[in-house]
């Protein structure tokens, strides 16, 4: 039998030791890092943030437009008509009604709030009239048509989402990557706000 001074461990053992600590603090360093989407919510996260961009990205054109023709930002007759409709394709989805309703009124409210601050800076501007103004009925709506069922889609996905720990903590993190942050991210936080309420964190 090998024999060692009283008190100390054989050069052999080190390493288990080593071992043991360094998988200890691993461990801790899991618990320590906040808990994260499945993969698959983390793209339905992705492509909702995708698609509120897409129809914010509309609100320029629109301003443009009404700034030519002086038509009102304020639209509240088609808007109460979206709604409508939004709240009968969301029941069909199985997406809850208020919601929808809620989702789509930021929306309504996040581009209207670019439209004026563009005016606004237009009209200190002197600004005239743009040289070829949109069409809002052929080219402005149907883009606004064409996203409309997809957001309803992918709200149905958040509201399968919403209880999934971290799933809030992602969504504003990407929602500063794939939403503009035009008018220092006031629209965006706007639009993002109901889906932010419902998230876990």
């Amino acid at each position: 039998m090998p024999r060692y001074r009283t008190g100390r461990l054989p050069s052999f053992a080190y390493p288990r030791h080593a071992l043991a600590l360094l998988v200890l603090i691993l461990l801790a360093g899991c618990q320590l890092q906040p808990p994260e989407p499945a993969d698959e919510d983390k793209l339905a996260i992705d492509r909702m943030l995708s698609l509120i961009d897409e129809r914010l990205d509309v609100a320029p054109v629109v301003a443009r437009s009404k700034w030519n023709s002086g038509a009102a930002i304020e639209a509240p007759e088609r808007e109460a008509q979206i709604l409508g409709r939004v709240a009968d394709e969301a029941s069909e989805a199985g997406v809850d009604e208020a919601f929808a309703r809620e989702f789509f009124q930021k929306q309504f409210d996040a581009s209207k709030q670019i439209q004026r601050r563009l005016h606004l800076r237009w009209v200190q501007e002197g600004r005239g009239p743009f040289a070829s103004p949109p069409d809002l009925a052929e080219e402005v709506r149907p883009v606004l048509d064409r996203l409309t069922p997809q957001l309803i889609d992918a709200l149905g996905d958040m509201q399968r989402i919403a209880r999934v720990e971290g799933a809030g903590r992602y969504l504003e993190a990407r929602a500063r990557v794939l939403v503009q942050d035009d008018f220092d991210g006031e629209p965006r936080a706007v639009a993002l706000a109901p889906l932010i309420e419902r998230m876990a964190r």
